[in-house]
């Protein structure tokens, strides 16, 4: 199979202190991982270094063939990403933020809205859109987040605790739409719902201390 991410030997250093210690793995295109581990185990860490939202310091990331680091602008576009917490503009309603996303990519108002429109029928944000995003509970900020990192069709997601802050209806209604996704997108999430992980991955790694110790 195809691998959406290659990582190889990749460090990194936080200081003097290890936090993330010469990883070595693929993900095949269109699988769904879930990434565990204690707390400071360098999960979140290892998200944004995939994401290329920060640098290893050792080693290198390949997004479908493509050095996260060299071709940055051209992997750019194939990756959504949405910490765990929430980077929305406040001051902006949580549409506007959506669509800032998807002009910096160069989408058209009618694909815009025609995602919008179908990301909507899943998650249902009507009620939403028109608020400011400093309003909105976490919960709902965070369904904005997955509208937004889906807005340039990526074909990697990764996703940083998918469903934190969430009720029980935003949290089904999440992973109703997560599990459509992986049938053409991969998608990479970390989360502590072990009962999460159970029912939602084809394949689990174990983080402990910026070392894979189970795959």
């Amino acid at each position: 199979m195809e691998a959406s991410i290659t990582l190889k030997k990749v460090g990194k250093l936080a200081g003097d202190k290890t936090i993330l210690a010469g990883l070595t793995f693929g993900v095949e295109k269109g699988s769904m991982v879930a990434i565990i581990g204690d707390n400071d185990a360098g999960k979140s860490t290892l998200l944004r270094v995939m994401a290329g939202f920060e640098n290893p310091e050792f080693g290198s990331v390949f997004i479908h063939g493509l050095d996260s680091i060299k071709r940055r602008r051209e992997i750019r576009s194939m990756v959504g990403y949405v910490p765990l917490e929430s980077d929305l503009d406040p001051w902006l309603t949580l549409e506007k933020n959506i669509r800032c996303i998807g002009y910096f990519y160069g989408i058209n108002d009618r694909t815009i809205n025609n995602r919008i429109s179908r990301l909507n029928d899943v998650l249902k944000l009507d009620d939403f859109l028109n608020v400011q995003a400093g309003e909105l509970s976490p919960g709902i900020q965070k369904k904005g987040m997955l509208v937004r990192a889906l807005i340039h069709d990526p074909s990697v997601l990764i996703l940083d605790e998918p469903t934190a802050f969430m009720d029980a209806t935003s949290n089904r209604q999440t992973w109703d739409l997560l599990n459509t996704l992986k049938q053409n997108k991969t998608v990479i999430y970390v989360s502590h719902v072990l009962s999460e992980v159970e029912q939602s991955h084809d394949r689990i790694l174990i983080l402990h201390h910026g070392k894979v110790i189970l795959d």
